[in-house]
């Protein structure tokens, strides 16, 4: 597994330890950390991914809702809200190509989630983009 995708997964992980626990992002990479190998490059980028997308979910939840038509956050699965959040951050931020976050994020839906919900979080992702693109572009 390559490094940026290990540092994403690692980063999927903690949002989804997270939004269950309800505690403080500094806590939840403090437990993670104890139990899981990483370099420390990976922790950092890691922990930057975690932390941003965490702090950004207010903004991400609500891009969310507007572009994943007839569905309610709280009806997805919380790992695909959190698939989605982490994708979502990292599109906002703009420092990777879309396309790799976008395929990232449909990685990690194949690792970590149903099959047939990749097809969603990919038209999802991609509503999102063209809004970001958009909007960048006004």
């Amino acid at each position: 597994m390559g490094f940026l995708r290990k540092a994403r997964e690692c980063a999927l992980q903690m949002l989804y330890q997270w939004e269950l626990a309800h505690a403080e992002p500094s806590r939840i990479e403090a437990m993670f950390w104890k139990a899981t190998r990483g370099s420390s490059e990976q922790r950092f980028l890691a922990n930057k991914l975690f932390e941003g997308a965490a702090a950004d979910a207010p903004v991400t939840d609500e891009l969310i809702t507007r572009h994943a038509e007839n569905w309610r956050l709280d009806r997805l699965a919380a790992i695909d809200r959190n698939i989605l959040r982490l994708a979502v951050h990292e599109l906002r931020r703009g420092e990777a190509p879309e396309k790799v976050v976008i395929n990232e994020a449909l990685e990690l839906a194949k690792k970590y989630s149903e099959p047939d919900v990749v097809g969603f979080l990919n038209g999802v992702l991609d509503a999102i983009r063209k809004s970001l693109a958009a909007a960048k572009d006004a």
